[in-house]
């Protein structure tokens, strides 16, 4: 089974390498030539435009920015919809509204191409590892049929229901994520500002009910300073800022969310845009006065 791959950034690339690693075959568009260097040394190949990509592939999978990215390169001149035969599968891996990812897929079933939407979790360390949770939507029968690439890829594969469910998925992960970094931030400043050692704190309840996934990656990261991207603010806020879209559409309100959205917006402003988003905790620092630091 030949796999095209278009999007080879932080996520993207290491996700290649691990299909490559799985034993498939993989032809990819990247126009960096550090990366494109690195991955036809690992064995993959080269296209010119995703129209040549489609062509060469049984199943493409796409891990772009947004919504508009995802359209020109299914959608637009010399896109995937031009060269992809009939019953080739079309795997977006990007986090986009759901609503994009049925206008899309419905493009696609007109040409008896097939879609899931399929936005992963775990940032830049997970993707490496091949340990990611994809969270998957679409037709059944269809990601039955790539379940086993995908999981070359992911530690968890979840099917949650038709085209866009996927992505509604994404956005219920993204936000709980965001509020436990911002939980997180406001609690080691507390310590920091009462003169409690926040690595103390962080080893004192990371076992307990205040324990999760977040909080053991991302305090050590606040404490030792390191705000390296793994996921970018400016990816987070895209995320959210399509969490809220949708939640205005279907009438649900996300008032929490909401106000971390504005943090993170300050956080922009101040040009940290590109920083990990561990560094919500800056913007707490920044009102108390402290650095949680080790």
């Amino acid at each position: 089974m030949k796999i095209g791959f278009i999007g080879l950034g932080i996520m993207g690339k290491p996700m290649s390498k691990n299909l490559l690693k799985a034993g498939y075959s993989v032809v990819f568009l990247d126009r960096h030539k550090e990366t494109t260097d690195e991955l036809l040394a690992a064995g993959a190949e080269k296209a010119a435009t995703p129209k040549a990509v489609a062509e060469k592939s049984d199943i493409i999978i796409t891990m772009l920015p947004n919504s508009p990215q995802v359209k020109e390169v299914v959608l637009g001149e010399n896109g995937i919809i031009e060269g992809a035969r009939e019953g080739a599968i079309v795997i977006d891996m990007s986090s986009i509204a759901p609503l994009a990812s049925r206008e899309i897929s419905l493009a696609l079933a007109e040409k008896k191409i097939h879609m899931l939407d399929a936005p992963v979790s775990g940032g830049e360390p997970k993707a490496i590892e091949g340990t990611l949770s994809v969270m998957v939507g679409g037709d059944k029968a269809v990601f039955d049929t790539c379940y086993e690439v995908m999981k070359s890829m992911a530690g968890s594969v979840v099917h949650t229901g038709e085209i866009g469910a996927g992505n509604v998925t994404k956005l219920a992960n993204q936000v709980i994520v965001a509020l436990n970094i911002a939980a997180m931030s406001e609690a080691l400043v507390l310590a920091t500002k009462a003169g409690v050692d926040p690595s103390l704190v962080y080893q004192a309840i990371r076992g307990g009910l205040a324990g999760s996934t977040v909080l053991d990656a991302k305090a050590p990261m606040v404490m030792d300073r390191n705000f390296k991207p793994g996921f970018r603010i400016d990816l987070h806020i895209k995320d959210l800022a399509n969490a809220l879209d949708t939640s205005h559409e279907i009438g649900a309100q996300l008032p929490l969310t909401a106000s971390v959205m504005e943090i993170m917006q300050a956080l922009r402003a101040d040009g940290q845009g590109q920083s990990d988003h561990s560094a919500i905790a800056r913007y707490y620092e920044n009102l108390a006065k402290v650095e949680v630091t080790r």
